[in-house]
């Protein structure tokens, strides 16, 4: 229920993300011109120009990859930072940093299953027409098969090993700290205050690997708007050769305002959720 609503209320913020890292530059009268200036400039233009029901491109294999992938990965955390910290250790003395790995492990084991529905979203979002998700599954199937739902797999890991160990792990941290300190009791302020530093540290940290995983993603299945890389390592270095350095962090302010929305509103529903069901708080 979480993740359901965090992702619908904010696919338009990821649209602009993605079109702002997978455009290119534009020759008008033999100078480069980029199509979309910034996070709202993109909004405005793909609601102008496609409708505004196009901010919500991609939205059914968002909600599949967003709510199968969130809900594994909060399947695992716990079993796993447990196992992590060893036997007979209370909650709040496991170390931070065991609770950022245990948050990466969960996160990176888990996209890796629901990485095709990741691939068939960004083809969705980066594409100006019309694409259906029907259609994107059959191209990239004929043209490269089943291994071609793992475009991007590698960064996509990465990322969300990064993003989750973010996310996750300082979640937990942050709000131990802030109850066990005293600040503020548990309930959703507390929750508030953390998921947001949460969201802040996962989106400074993840942007360069989420920018690269984009780019493969949106070249899967031979996608004729899109540069083409060797892999992983090529996209690493040629993007910042062509593009410069700051290419690596296209798309970061909408990624940032998205990872800090979408981390709030998921731990705040997820919470109160938690509280209904089971009577207490995470």
């Amino acid at each position: 229920v979480g993740a359901a609503a965090a992702e619908i209320s904010t696919l338009p913020v990821d649209i602009s993300k993605v079109r702002l890292q997978t455009q290119t530059p534009l020759l008008v009268d033999g100078r480069p011109v980029m199509r979309y200036n910034g996070m709202l400039h993109a909004m405005f233009r793909v609601s102008c120009d496609e409708g505004f029901f196009a901010l919500w491109k991609g939205i059914g294999p968002a909600l599949t990859r967003q709510v199968s992938y969130t809900g594994l990965s909060f399947v695992l955390y716990e079993p796993v930072r447990n196992f992590v910290a060893g036997k007979g250790v209370k909650k709040e003395d496991i170390p931070f940093w065991k609770r950022v790995m245990a948050g990466g492990i969960a996160g990176g084991s888990s996209i890796f299953v629901m990485n095709p529905t990741d691939v068939v979203k960004t083809q969705m979002q980066a594409a100006a027409d019309s694409k259906t998700m029907t259609g994107v599954t059959r191209q990239v199937w004929q043209q490269e098969g089943l291994k071609g739902f793992w475009r991007g797999a590698q960064p996509n890991i990465a990322r969300c090993f990064i993003g989750n160990a973010c996310e996750i792990g300082c979640y937990d941290q942050f709000k131990t700290t802030i109850i066990a300190k005293g600040w503020v009791s548990d309930g959703p302020l507390a929750h508030f205050a953390a998921s947001g530093g949460a969201g802040v540290v996962s989106a400074l940290f993840s942007t360069p690997v989420d920018v690269v995983k984009t780019r493969l993603m949106n070249a899967a299945g031979g996608n004729k708007g899109a540069i083409q890389y060797k892999g992983v390592i090529d996209c690493f270095i040629n993007m910042p050769k062509k593009e410069g350095i700051g290419s690596l962090y296209k798309g970061f302010w909408p990624l940032a305002i998205r990872k800090v929305a979408w981390t709030v509103v998921f731990f705040l529903v997820n919470e109160q959720a938690l509280k209904v069901i089971r009577g207490s708080y995470s």
